[in-house]
């Protein structure tokens, strides 16, 4: 269990370094559609040369062994549109987080993105038909405390609140539980590689209809922005849509929106040192709450085993 909890951790880290990279991005005169369609464009490239290999390798497996099944058969046309389908949430979560920074602070935007937390947990909830527990609740209260202080809220206020910034940093909440939900129930027995590069493609698709990519014929693509699309693209599109497609399905939904939450912290340290963010010391205990309270659930259970003998040994 720890390896997949593990990957979705990796996964999260990645995303918390997403705004930083965009922010330097725009600082550098690039637009939005440039900024997202790049990163999904080099994202989907690096998935199709992985799922390449991956065909590659399990073919000539095959022709050494006919007899060895594999679970790289070919997938069906319906099993591809679930997986295209659950590419539109990861893309409009980055398109509509990003937008929501010209209408509010980073801060606010931050706070405003991590509702996923509960939307998440609410989500799962409705799906099982079961209310949280305990920990879970706990555990969730604790992230909106770490939070709130994490991303300066107390210090800063809602002075700078716009209304239109508020819609745009809850949709991304909204598209990022529904991508983390999406992609755990998306055709979870088919290999990483070939969910991740499914999904892509449908969010470049996606992205690619709204803003036409035209940094692919007008130069742009070979200046400056391969650098910022390449590394949004292999750190925010490739390496984190792998490693929740391998996480998410061992580790449920709504632990994986718990696990998550360690983009915030990132995010935080991120700004510091790159973008050479001030940062209070209530900001820090933020931080340092955020990144206890992902530890909690593991914590609970390993004492769980501990102070419960009985039940370790019936599981070994």
């Amino acid at each position: 269990m720890m390896k997949y909890m593990a990957a979705i951790l990796m996964g999260s880290t990645c995303f918390g370094l997403l705004s930083t990279i965009a922010v330097l991005a725009y600082g550098r005169g690039f637009q939005l559609g440039e900024v997202v369609g790049s990163q999904l464009f080099f994202g989907f490239l690096l998935s199709l040369v992985l799922y390449l290999i991956q065909t590659w390798r399990m073919r000539k497996q095959k022709q050494q062994d006919a007899s060895i099944k594999t679970r790289h058969d070919k997938l069906s046309w319906k099993q591809k549109l679930m997986l295209v389908s659950a590419g539109f949430p990861l893309a409009l979560a980055g398109l509509v987080y990003f937008k929501s920074l010209s209408y509010v602070p980073a801060s606010v935007a931050i706070i405003l993105l991590f509702q996923f937390i509960w939307i998440g947990a609410l989500i799962q909830a409705i799906k099982s038909r079961r209310f949280p527990n305990r920990l879970t609740v706990m555990v969730i209260a604790v992230l909106l405390i770490g939070t709130v202080l994490a991303a300066g809220l107390l210090e800063e206020g809602i002075k700078s609140w716009n209304p239109l910034g508020i819609l745009l940093g809850l949709g991304a909440a909204l598209f990022y539980s529904l991508f983390i939900l999406m992609s755990g129930s998306a055709v979870p027995k088919a290999p990483a590689p070939t969910r991740a590069v499914w999904m892509l493609a449908g969010g470049m698709t996606l992205i690619f209809v709204l803003y036409p990519p035209a940094f692919l014929v007008n130069g742009k693509i070979f200046g400056e922005l391969l650098v910022f699309g390449f590394a949004l693209g292999f750190i925010g599109s490739f390496i984190p849509p792998l490693l929740f497609a391998y996480g998410v399905p061992h580790v449920g939904e709504g632990m994986a929106s718990i696990l998550g939450a360690v983009e915030l912290p990132v995010a935080v340290l991120s700004s510091f040192f790159i973008l050479h963010e001030s940062i209070s010391p209530l900001r820090w205990v933020g931080v340092l709450i955020v990144l206890i309270s992902t530890a909690l659930p593991e914590i609970a259970r390993r004492l769980g085993q501990k102070y419960n003998p009985s039940r370790h040994r019936s599981n070994a």
